[in-house]
């Protein structure tokens, strides 16, 4: 079978629709709109989601807006988790811990910078005026 070179063109469309999918994969409520309509028990789509994992790979993670995606493709590749998400509270729990995860951690970041920010203020101060330097 003589392998088909794809154009840069469609190269670039390849990659937009799977930088598009990949991201659509943190959304926990369109997981469990594919689960219910069986794409999850799908092998062509189950080997789909494997395919993609190269997403991981710094080269191509850098593209994406939405990193928490990766890890729901990870969880995917679990036929468990797969079948959990059938069950629209299943969803509904992802989401909520996603959003006290998202909570936690701009507050957390917020006192990270504050702290980073006092310890530099001291740091920044000119040197004392006076005798003691000119000595």
């Amino acid at each position: 079978m003589a392998a088909v070179m794809e154009t840069e063109e469609q190269a670039r469309n390849r990659f937009q629709s799977e930088l598009e999918f990949v991201q659509c994969l943190a959304n926990p409520n369109y997981l469990n709109f594919l689960a219910q309509r069986g794409f999850l028990r799908e092998k062509p789509f189950v080997n789909y989601l494997k395919y993609l994992l190269y997403w991981k790979e710094p080269e191509y993670a850098k593209f994406l807006k939405y990193p928490h995606c990766l890890h729901m493709l990870e969880l995917l590749q679990y036929e468990h988790f797969r079948k959990e998400l059938v069950n629209a509270q299943c969803a509904k729990f992802i989401d909520e811990q996603q959003l006290l995860h998202w909570q936690h951690y701009s507050r957390k970041r917020t006192r990270l910078q504050q702290a980073l920010a006092e310890q530099q203020q001291p740091q920044q101060q000119p040197p004392p005026h006076g005798n003691a330097t000119a000595k």
